[in-house]
Formats: structure tokens, C-alpha cells, sequence
């Protein structure tokens, strides 16, 4: 029995299905381990927040030695703002529509707020935005390192960077995002390589237009273990907390590493050779394929073929594993971070599931 199958077989008595469930000694050696990477590779730690979206969480990366935290949007950053997180880079291209700009320049006059951009039409709109404090503001330029996502060339960062300083806008540096380094085992290290090139390149058209990258952030968990390279300042992991199946198939964590799951009932077994679970896509989300299948039980092969919003359909494999109508089982879902925005509170234990606390999943529902 592996520790997900024990520390829920200790709550199972505690908790209603489905439920995300944090083994919080696991999270915890998930943060220290990558502070401890970083501080070997003479690099800033500063988490996204998206995977989570929990302040306590947050709290502990910031005391475990993170520099600050990145956020997705606006709302999320807010939220931590109003906790007290007063270092905090809003990793997006924004638009400053709507109430946005005014949100931005509030959270710069509490914060040390660096926001990204990519195109001189939204460096335009944030020094708008700011009125007669632009220079409260950092600035990122975004360039794209293969991801083919957001993200200029390389080569235009320093002319990006000459815009915002012309707006009065400080140019903080460079960010990039290796999503690529997601396709296979085989594509991290190839991904970081590539983002290592894009930031090289950006921070050389910095110093053509006179500005210094003072931060050249990379991400993410999947090609962390790669993103080495001297012009790095920092890393922006955010799955590496939780961990997930997703990154155990890319050889960035071991099983032993993901810290949660969610809990799911059998509540039918009409169907010869399958079960259905209470947990669908309003729990897991829609991550995945009928091939590689929708989450996995936790000490199995087994995997949920099909999705409905309430529903998980789970094919039993050859072999002994037969669960009854009544079985809570474990669920590792192939990626986090679309899980944590569909519930309210995670229930945290450990791996003995002797405790049992509840923490608010602070920002979820904030996406803009």
C-alpha cells in the first residue's frame, strides 16, 4: 500500500466524495526540495500560485525562502496582495480593458508588482493606466522560446523594453515559458535548451538598447530540473507543490512525490468489468484522452476512461482489483492545476491521515 492509499484509508470515514485531498509532509518536501535546488544554483524561487491558489500554501513557499510569488491575473494576484504578499509578478500579457488598469495601479501603490507584456499597444495601455506614477510599475517583456504561446521574439525585447522606459514604465527584464518541455520525457531537456537561447537572445537585445535585464525568469516544473543556465535569475515552477500524473510521465516527480489526490466513491457496478465513480469533469476537469486516460488510482494501472460532469467510468483491469459499490478510492489526476479551481477547500492530512484540516482555496473563481 503506497502512502495515498494509507492516509486515505485513515479518512475515509471523515470526508465526503469527491474531495481534494493535500498529504501536507509531501507538499512540504516538494517546496523544500526545489528551495533547495535553487539555492544550488544560486537561483530566486518564485511560485505560481495558479496550481494552488491557496494563501496558507503561498505563506509556506515564501517561508520555505521564495523571493515573492507569480501570479496568473489580476484577481489572483489581489487576493494574495490583500494577505500580504508584497512581491508579486502578474506572469500574463495584460490588457488593461475594462477595470483592470485601475486594479493594476492600486496593487503597484501596496507591492512590488512587475506585470508582463509582449507588444508596445499593452506597454502603451499600462503606462496609461498608471496616470502619473507609471514608473511604480515593472515591466517584463515576454519572448517565446518555441512554445509558440504568448511571447515576442527574442530579438524585440530590447525594443519592447525601450517603449516601456519611454512611458516612464520600468523594464525589469525578461520572461519566457518552455511549454513545449510538456510533449514527452524526451522533449524537457530539449525545451530548456530552447528557453535558454530565447533568454540569452532577449537579454543581448536588452544590452543593445542600453536596459538591463535585471531578472530572467524561466519556468516551469516539467524542464526546472534543466533550467540552469547562468543568465537565469529565477524559476517560476508552480505543479512541482502538488505534482501530478502528468509530470511522473515526464520523469519531473516520482509517484512518491505527488502530494494530492482526490477522493471518489464507487456508487455503480452494473456494467460488467467497469465501476462508476462520483468524480467527472466538475471535479477532474478534462485533461486527458481516452487513450492515456482521465486520472489514475493511486497504486494501480488502473485509469477513468471517460468523463461525465458527475460521473467517472473506470474499466477494471485483469487481475484482483475489484472494487465494491461503497469503495472510496484515490485519484491522481493527470494535471493539477484545472482540479483546485473546482472545489472551495482542500482537506489536508498527511500520510498517516491521523490529521485532518481544511484550508480555503483563497482564489478560486478569480480569472480576470
Amino acid at each position: 500500500m503506497n502512502r495515498i492509499q494509507g492516509a486515505l484509508e485513515a479518512l475515509v470515514e471523515r470526508i465526503d466524495t469527491p474531495a481534494p485531498i493535500v498529504l501536507v509532509d509531501v507538499m512540504q518536501e516538494n517546496i523544500d526540495r526545489m528551495q533547495a535546488f535553487a539555492a544550488r544554483k544560486n537561483l530566486d524561487v518564485r511560485p505560481h500560485v495558479k496550481t494552488h491558489k491557496c494563501v496558507e500554501i503561498g505563506r509556506r513557499q515564501v517561508r520555505a525562502g521564495a523571493v515573492g510569488i507569480t501570479a496568473g491575473n489580476v484577481g489572483e494576484a489581489e487576493v494574495f496582495a490583500a494577505a500580504g504578499f508584497d512581491d508579486i509578478f502578474l506572469a500574463y500579457p495584460i490588457w488593461p480593458s475594462g477595470t483592470k488598469g485601475r486594479r493594476i495601479r492600486r496593487l503597484a501603490e501596496n507591492t512590488r508588482l512587475r506585470v508582463g507584456a509582449d507588444n508596445v499597444a499593452a506597454i502603451n495601455g499600462l503606462a496609461d493606466a498608471m496616470g502619473a506614477e507609471p514608473d511604480r510599475l515593472q515591466v517584463v517583456i515576454e519572448v517565446d522560446c518555441g512554445a509558440r504561446r504568448s511571447g515576442a521574439p527574442a530579438e524585440a525585447a530590447g525594443d519592447l523594453a525601450l517603449a516601456a522606459r519611454n512611458r516612464g514604465l520600468v523594464p525589469a527584464g525578461v520572461f519566457t515559458y518552455p511549454g513545449h518541455g510538456s510533449a514527452g520525457p524526451d522533449a524537457r531537456k530539449g525545451a530548456a535548451k530552447d528557453q535558454d537561447t530565447a533568454l540569452i537572445a532577449a537579454v543581448r537585445s536588452f544590452n543593445a538598447a542600453g536596459v538591463t535585464a535585471e531578472v530572467v525568469s524561466a519556468g516551469s516544473t516539467p524542464t526546472v530540473e534543466f533550467s540552469t543556465s547562468s543568465v537565469i535569475t529565477e524559476i517560476r515552477p508552480g505543479e512541482y507543490v502538488f505534482n501530478d500524473l502528468n509530470n511522473a510521465r515526464l520523469g519531473a516527480c516520482t509517484e512518491d512525490q505527488i502530494a494530492l489526490f482526490v477522493a471518489g466513491t464507487v456508487v455503480s457496478d452494473w456494467v460488467p468489468d467497469q465501476v462508476v465513480l462520483d468524480i467527472g469533469t466538475k471535479a477532474l476537469g478534462r485533461e486527458g484522452s481516452p487513450e492515456r486516460g482521465y486520472g489514475g488510482i493511486a497504486g494501480t494501472s488502473a485509469v477513468l476512461s471517460k468523463l461525465n460532469e458527475y460521473h467517472g467510468f473506470l474499466p477494471l483491469p485483469a487481475g484482483g482489483f475489484r472494487p465494491r459499490v461503497g469503495t472510496v478510492l484515490p485519484v491522481v489526476p493527470n494535471h493539477v492545476c484545472p482540479v483546485v479551481v473546482n472545489f472551495e477547500e482542500y482537506i489536508i492530512t498527511d500520510s498517516t491521515g491521523t490529521t485532518l484540516e481544511r484550508w480555503p482555496v483563497d482564489a478560486r473563481g478569480f480569472l480576470n
